[in-house]
C-alpha cells in the first residue's frame, strides 16, 4: 500500500491537488529525477525517516559504484520489471532498508526507470543539503587551487550565505576556460573566465567589422 501512495504522489506530481498535498522541498530539483526525489522527500519527512533515507541511498549509490554485478542488474533490459521490484523488496528486508527507501527501488524498477537511479539519488542529496542548509558551490579553474586559494575562496563565497547557511565547496579544473573562474552556487551561476572573455569581445567585434 505504502507504495502504491508513493508512486501515486510520483505520476500525479503536476496535477495542482498533489503538488498542495506534497511536502514541499527547501530547494527544486528539475526533470523527472527531480519528480521522485520530491515525492520521496515528502513521503520521508512525513514518515520523520528523512535522515534514515539519506542514509540508505548513499549506501545504495555506493554500491552501483563498486559493486559490478548489482550494477549489471540495474541496467539488464532483459530482466522482467517485476522481477527487479520483489528483487527490491527481499534486498530491502534482508539489509533493512528504511520503508521509503524500499520504495522508491520498486517504483522505479516497475516504472522500467532504474537507469535514472543515480540521477534520483542525486537529486535526493541537493535536496537533503538544502534541507540541513547547506550551499553546493562548485568552482571551476584552469589550474587546481593550492589549500590557501581555497581557503581564501571559501571565505569570500561565505559572505554571499544567509547566517543560517553553511557552504560546501567542491572545485575541479578546466584547461579550456584560460584562466579566471566558473562560479555556480546554490541556483546562481557566474561565469568569469578568461575564454568567455575573449568569445564576448569576439562577438562584439564581429558585429562591427
Amino acid at each position: 500500500m505504502a507504495m502504491n501512495k508513493f508512486a501515486l504522489s510520483v505520476r500525479s506530481f503536476s496535477s495542482s491537488s498533489a503538488v498542495n498535498q506534497l511536502v514541499k522541498p527547501p530547494v527544486q530539483v528539475f526533470g523527472m529525477e527531480g519528480r521522485y526525489a520530491t515525492a520521496l522527500y515528502s513521503a520521508a519527512t512525513k514518515q520523520k525517516s528523512l535522515a534514515n533515507v539519506e542514509k540508505d541511498l548513499i549506501k545504495v549509490q555506493d554500491a552501483l559504484k563498486t559493486d559490478v554485478k548489482f550494477k549489471e542488474f540495474i541496467l539488464n533490459p532483459v530482466i522482467k520489471r517485476s522481477t527487479k521490484s520483489e528483487a527490491f523488496k527481499q534486498i530491502g528486508a534482508k539489509i533493512s532498508l528504511n520503508a521509503q527507501s524500499t520504495n522508491l527501488l520498486q517504483v522505479l524498477a516497475e516504472n522500467g526507470r532504474l537507469k535514472n537511479l543515480n540521477g534520483v539519488i542525486n537529486a535526493f542529496k541537493t535536496i537533503m543539503a538544502a534541507h540541513r542548509g547547506e550551499v553546493t558551490c562548485e568552482v571551476t579553474t584552469a589550474k587546481e587551487l593550492d589549500a590557501a586559494q581555497k581557503t581564501k575562496l571559501e571565505g569570500v563565497l561565505k559572505s554571499f550565505l544567509k547566517s543560517n547557511e553553511s557552504i560546501h565547496l567542491s572545485t575541479k579544473v578546466d584547461p579550456s576556460i584560460i584562466g579566471g573562474m566558473v562560479v555556480s552556487i546554490g541556483d546562481r551561476y557566474v561565469d568569469m573566465s578568461v575564454a568567455s572573455k575573449i568569445k564576448k569581445y569576439t562577438e562584439i567585434i564581429s558585429t562591427v567589422v
